[in-house]
């Protein structure tokens, strides 16, 4: 499986988490709200729907971004190093502070999937790997 996955094919499908989850919080901030808020949570009027759709934004805009730059080896490294911190935020929202709603683990889904795909990119880019296959990607 691993070498009919292109380094591009591996940055679309970490875009496409990105357009997925974030896109849904753009475009339907209040069903985010709904759904994956428990409900002493879902109030705080316009502000709370606008921080939904901003946080969706942010999201849609890291989507292009992985969709279009050039993945090396250390750009999957940091990227999987830097997820890191979110799951210890989806723990934490979850177990500890109760924020979130099982549905709310999506996320976490998503930080799984991506994590996975960079650790699937970085191996590809091994440059040993490279010399074994004869491809480089």
């Amino acid at each position: 499986m691993l070498r009919v996955m292109t380094t591009q094919r591996i940055q679309w499908l970490l875009a496409s988490v990105f357009f997925i989850l974030g896109g849904w919080a753009l475009l339907a901030p209040q069903s985010v709200i709904d759904l994956a808020f428990q409900p002493q949570y879902r109030s705080g009027g316009h502000i709370l729907t606008f921080a939904v759709a901003c946080f969706g934004s942010q999201g849609v805009i890291s989507g292009l971004f992985a969709a279009f730059s050039r993945f090396t080896r250390a750009t999957f490294l940091a990227y999987g190093v830097a997820l890191l911190p979110f799951f210890v935020f989806d723990y934490w929202f979850t177990v500890v502070d109760p924020i979130f709603t099982p549905v709310g683990l999506l996320d976490a889904v998503g930080n799984v999937v991506m994590l996975a795909l960079c650790v699937i990119g970085w191996r590809q880019l091994d440059p040993a790997r490279a010399l074994d296959t004869g491809d480089g990607n």
